[in-house]
This record gives structure tokens, sequence and C-alpha cells, in this order.
């Protein structure tokens, strides 16, 4: 590597820091799995507990797929290895769920849909997010990389693409993507402009006691709500598809008898996905 591991790795002890480290492994299978009990070694040696996974471009060997049998069991076969070393695995162009993640718990996320990343390629409709909670989330966890604040990527050079999204869709979508790891995935910059936004990224939970689908319809709109795990305290999150939509929340899953304190976040009455995102 281009930077000392372990001296990197002692600074974010101190800072009380977990480091993931990435297996971009180029789709080469075989050759990661030759490779793979010395690099999870290396990751316990230097204080790494989880790891990334990726498999970008065509399987080699050349004739597999990334949902085949062949792929499938490549997958099982590192989560057991990294469960055996204690690392967590968190997927990426990975086959869909179907559950598995209960048999390796360490197995504790993966992307194996369209995730934000597509929005500076082709593009993601609007309804995207409305869909993706009745087929790919029925499996498992998604890392779903939500948080990107500054949607116009014409402002970073060449690109021209503008996510389909308004900035507090971005935050909504920490609550109705589950999963137990969740990404800040826009630049500091962005997140220093809209410091007031980016608070509920740091005040958001990671996982859940109880969750309910208060509305719902795919591929139009939902609206869920979700039970901190060890507390007393409630998120609601609702998105929509392209066009504004006003949802009236009934409250009655709250427990009786107590006064609670309501935090909102909501689009502006001007807010447009692709006139006036932020």
């Amino acid at each position: 590597p281009d930077f000392d591991v372990k001296d990197l790795s002692d600074y974010a002890s101190k800072k009380n820091v977990k480091i993931i480290m990435h297996h971009e492994t180029t789709s080469s299978t075989a050759e990661y799995e030759r490779q793979l009990n010395d690099a999870l070694n290396f990751m316990v040696d230097n204080n790494y507990n989880a790891v990334k996974t990726g498999y970008v471009g065509p399987i080699i060997p050349r004739g597999e797929h990334h949902d085949g049998q062949q792929m499938v069991n490549h997958y099982t076969y590192v989560a057991k290895e990294a469960a055996r070393h204690k690392i967590m695995v968190d997927s990426h162009e990975a086959v869909r769920p179907t559950g598995l993640h209960r048999t390796y718990p360490n197995w504790f996320a993966q992307e194996s849909a369209r995730g934000t990343e597509f929005e500076s390629m082709e593009g993601i409709h609007p309804d995207h997010t409305t869909i993706l909670p009745f087929t790919r989330l029925m499996g498992g966890p998604m890392d779903y990389t939500p948080g990107i604040f500054q949607g116009d990527l014409s402002v970073y050079g060449s690109k021209k693409n503008k996510l389909s999204t308004t900035l507090v869709k971005q935050l909504a979508l920490y609550v109705t993507m589950y999963s137990p790891l969740q990404m800040a995935a826009d630049l500091p910059e962005n997140y220093m402009r809209f410091k007031d936004a980016f608070q509920f990224i740091k005040d958001v939970a990671l996982d859940w006691d109880a969750t309910y689908v208060l509305e719902a319809e795919p591929g139009d709109y939902i609206t869920i709500v979700r039970k901190t795990k060890g507390k007393e305290e409630w998120f609601v999150g609702g998105i929509t598809d392209e066009n504004p939509r006003l949802a009236t929340i009934d409250f009655s899953f709250l427990p009786a008898g107590k006064s609670y304190t309501a935090t909102i976040y909501e689009d502006g009455k001007t807010a447009d996905y692709k006139t006036n995102p932020q």
C-alpha cells in the first residue's frame, strides 16, 4: 500500500474510529480466494474488523456470472472465512441476498441493486427507492450509500448529471433503506454547508427494535417508522417518486401516556428534485 497501514490504524484507534478495508477483486475470484486468508490475517494484525468486497467487471474465469452458482458459493465462502477471523463483510456487486445474513451475522450488508453511485452514470428514476423496500430489501440489508447533499454533479467538472432526489429525501433514505451499516457518501465541504441537515445523519440510528410501514404504494411512495434499538426514540422517513406528496402520519404506534419532542426535516414548498433540490 502507499500509506502506513499500522500507523493509520493506530491513529484511528486513538480517535475511536474503525476503518473498513476495501477488497476490490475486479471479479478475479480464484485469485482472491488464494489470497483471502493472508488478507484477513493482515486485517486482524492491523485492527481492521470490517471489509467491503467488490466484484466490478465480468467474472474471471469467463463463463461464470455474478448471480451464478459458482459465485454464490464464493460469496458464502468469503463470509465464512471472515467470520472465522471475526471480520464483518459488506459485499458489493454481489448476488441479491436470500436471508443468509441470519446464518452469517457478520455478513451485515450488501449492495446487490442499483445504489446511489448509479446516479452519476445512467441515472436513477425517482421511483427507484420507493420500489426497493418491496423487492431488494426483502432479502436483507442494503448498502445504498445515501447522504448526497450536492446533487448537481456538474460542479465537479465534465459530469452533467443531476441526482433525481432532493436533499431531504437523502435523509429519509436512512430510515426507509434498512442497513446496520450506513455511509455519509458526500464530501465534507458539502456537509459543512448544511450542518443542520448533517445533524440528522449524526443522530439517526443504525439498528432498530421495531419497524412499521405506515403507508406505501410501490413505485409511488412509502413512509416507514422505526424504533431505535434499546432506546425510546423513533424515526419516521417518508419518500415519494417524482410527484410532490403530502403524507398524513398516524402516531398511534407511540406508547400512550408519554410526551414526545419531534425534530422535523422536510422539503420546502418550492423544493423540486430537478430545479430546487436543496
